[in-house]
C-alpha cells in the first residue's frame, strides 16, 4: 500500500496542467511506473520504451517507424547520398574478399586498387578460408572519415601480397543509373532513388544530353521508391514552366501546403515520357501526378505503388527517431496519392500480390476504376483517378513470359552472379583487350553457347531443376543478363542499362511512342 502511495505521490506531483490532459496518457505514464516498481523480474527499460514506441505507430501507418539509434545513420545513408568508408564494391567468392569494382573517384581507386584484387586481411586479421559474411566486411572496412584501414591484397598474375593503407573517405552513392542517348533524337535517365545529389545529379545529366540536341527524354522510374521531397520538386520544376502547382500536402493537424513551380526548366518544352510500374512510390508518384495533370507528358507502364505520406522526423533524447506520418501528398488536380490501410498492416503489404492475382499487371481491364475518385487534368480535361498510386497514360502488362521457374532458380539462389563472378575473374583481361571500348563490345560481344552451357552445368551442381524446355524458354533474356553483366564489370551500371534497354519491350514501345509525334500528341488529348 505503501509503495502505491508513493507512485500516486509521484503522479500528484506533475504539474497540474499536465494533471488534467488526456487520461490515456495518464494510464500510460502508470502502467510504466507499476511495471518498474512491481513487476517480478529485472524490467529492461530501454527495450520496454521501444516497444511501446512501436506498437503504438504500428496502430496508425504502415509508414510511421521508429529507428533505434544504431539504425539511424544506416536507415539515412541511401538518402543521404554517400557514406563513408574505402569506396569498393565486393562479392565473397570461394570464402575469399573479392572486389568486383573501385568506385570511380573513392580512396580505393585512387591508391591503385582494381577489380580483381584479392583483400585477404584487413588490419592483420585474415580474411580468407574463415566463412567471412556481408556484414563482417562492412564493419572491417566502413568508419569515420579520415581514419586508416590497412589492406592485404592479392593480385592475380603476381605470387607476392601488396599492402595498401588505405584513408576512408565519404563514398557517393549515386541515384542517376544510367545517362545517354537512347537514339539520335531521343535522351534516357534512369534514376534509382532520390535523394539529396539526385537534383544536382539529374540537372548534370540532362545538361550534357541536351548538347546532343534531342526532341525527346524518357525518365525512368521503375523500381523507385522515393525519397526526399525537395529533391523531386526540383526535379519537376525543370519539366514544368513557372507557376504551375506541383504538389500540396494536408493533414489532420497539418494545413494545407502549395509547392508550385518558380523557374524556366531545361525541359519544359520539348516532349517527355515517365516510365512507372508497381514499385515507383512516393516522388516518383508526385512527379508522374504533375506531369500527368498538367497534361505535360505521356506517363507509361502499370499503377504506381501509392505511397502518399509525408513523414516528420522526431529526434529523441537517445537519438533514435521517430517518422512520424502528418499528411497526405495530393496531385494538382487533387487526387490522394496514398492508397488505402484501413484494413491493417499485412494486408496493406499484400496489395501489390493481390494486383498479380487479379491480373491487374497482365490486363488494364482488371483494374478497378472508381467513378467517385475521378477527376480531370488541367489542360486537356482528360480523366484521371485516384484511389492509390497514379493510374498511367499508357499502359504495359508484366512481361513474365521468360522468367521461368530455372530462371527464378537461377538468380534467387545467387548461382547467376557466382558464376558470372568466376567468369569475370578468368576473364576479364581478356575482355578488356578484346574490347577497349563500349561501343566495340556493344557491336561484337555476345554470349555464345560456350558460356551458356557453362552457365547450365553449374546450374545443375546446384541443384537447379535443368528442364530443357524451361531452359529452352529463359535463354534468350539469360544471355542478355550475360551481356549487361559483363558490361557493368568493365564499365559501369550506365553500359549495364544500354545493354539491357535493346530488349526491355517497354523501353523500346516507349521509345517508338515519344518519337511519334502524332501518337504522343494523341494519347496527351484523347478522352479515356
Amino acid at each position: 500500500m505503501k509503495q502505491i502511495t508513493v507512485i500516486l505521490l509521484v503522479l500528484l506531483c506533475v504539474p497540474m496542467q499536465a494533471q488534467k490532459s488526456d487520461e490515456n496518457l495518464r494510464n500510460l505514464q502508470l502502467a510504466w511506473q507499476l511495471i518498474n516498481t512491481f513487476y517480478v523480474d529485472t524490467v529492461n527499460k530501454q527495450a520496454l520504451s521501444c516497444e511501446a514506441i512501436v506498437s503504438m505507430l504500428k496502430m496508425l501507418d504502415p509508414h510511421s517507424v521508429f529507428i533505434p539509434a544504431e539504425d539511424v545513420k544506416a536507415a539515412n545513408e541511401q538518402l543521404n547520398g554517400n557514406f563513408e568508408g574505402i569506396g569498393v564494391e565486393f562479392i565473397i567468392l570461394n570464402d575469399t574478399l573479392t572486389v568486383v569494382n573501385a568506385i570511380g573517384g573513392g580512396p580505393s581507386e585512387k591508391i591503385g586498387i582494381v577489380s580483381g584484387d584479392r583483400i585477404v586481411a584487413i588490419n592483420g586479421e585474415n580474411m580468407a578460408g574463415i566463412g567471412i559474411k556481408n556484414s563482417d566486411v562492412f564493419k572491417r572496412l566502413r568508419g569515420e572519415k579520415g581514419t586508416v584501414v590497412n589492406l592485404t591484397i592479392h593480385r592475380k598474375g603476381n605470387s607476392r601480397a601488396h599492402e595498401f593503407r588505405v584513408t576512408r573517405n565519404k563514398i557517393p552513392i549515386n541515384s542517376i543509373d544510367a545517362a545517354y542517348m537512347l537514339s539520335d533524337k531521343t535522351a534516357y535517365i534512369k534514376i534509382s532513388r532520390f535523394a539529396i545529389n539526385t537534383y544536382n545529379e539529374f540537372h548534370e545529366n540532362l545538361e550534357k544530353l541536351t548538347g546532343n540536341n534531342p526532341q525527346n527524354l524518357i525518365i525512368d522510374l521503375r523500381g523507385n521508391g522515393g525519397g526526399y521531397l525537395t529533391a523531386v520538386l526540383d526535379i519537376a520544376d525543370e519539366l514544368l514552366d513557372g507557376g504551375k502547382l506541383m504538389l500540396y500536402t494536408q493533414g489532420n493537424a497539418s494545413a494545407r501546403k502549395e509547392f508550385n513551380s518558380k523557374r524556366g526548366g531545361l525541359w519544359e518544352n520539348r516532349r517527355l515520357l515517365l516510365l512507372i510500374d508497381e514499385s515507383s512510390a512516393s516522388a516518383s508518384e508526385i512527379v508522374s501526378g504533375a506531369i500527368q495533370d498538367w497534361d505535360r507528358g505521356i506517363v507509361m507502364g502499370r499503377r504506381s505503388y501509392g505511397k502518399g505520406l509525408v513523414q516528420r522526423i522526431f529526434k529523441l533524447n537517445d537519438e533514435s527517431e521517430i517518422r512520424l506520418s502528418i499528411a497526405k501528398y495530393y496531385t494538382p488536380s487533387g487526387r490522394c496519392i496514398q492508397k488505402p490501410y484501413s484494413e491493417g498492416e499485412k494486408q496493406y503489404r499484400e496489395e501489390i500480390a493481390n494486383r498479380l492475382s487479379h491480373g491487374e499487371l497482365m490486363n488494364r481491364d482488371s483494374i478497378h476504376l472508381r467513378e467517385d475518385l475521378m477527376f480531370k487534368t488541367l489542360k486537356h480535361n482528360r480523366s484521371v483517378y485516384g484511389g492509390g498510386g497514379i493510374m498511367p497514360d499508357v499502359f504495359v502488362p508484366l512481361d513474365t513470359s521468360m522468367i521461368t521457374p530455372f530462371y527464378r532458380e537461377l538468380f534467387s539462389q545467387g548461382t547467376f552472379n557466382l558464376f558470372m563472378a568466376h567468369y569475370m575473374d578468368e576473364n576479364r583481361e581478356i575482355l578488356q583487350t578484346l574490347y577497349p571500348d563500349f561501343d566495340a563490345y556493344s557491336a561484337g560481344f555476345n554470349a555464345d553457347s560456350e558460356i551458356f552451357e557453362a552457365l547450365i552445368a553449374e546450374a545443375r551442381n546446384q541443384g537447379i531443376n535443368t528442364i530443357a524446355e524451361l531452359i529452352a524458354v529463359s535463354e534468350p533474356f539469360i544471355k542478355i543478363q550475360i551481356k549487361a553483366y559483363i558490361a557493368r564489370q568493365l564499365w559501369s551500371a550506365n553500359e549495364y542499362f544500354r545493354i539491357v534497354n535493346q530488349s526491355t519491350p517497354i523501353v523500346v514501345n516507349a521509345l517508338e511512342l515519344v518519337e511519334d509525334k502524332e501518337r504522343y500528341n494523341d494519347v496527351l488529348t484523347e478522352e479515356r
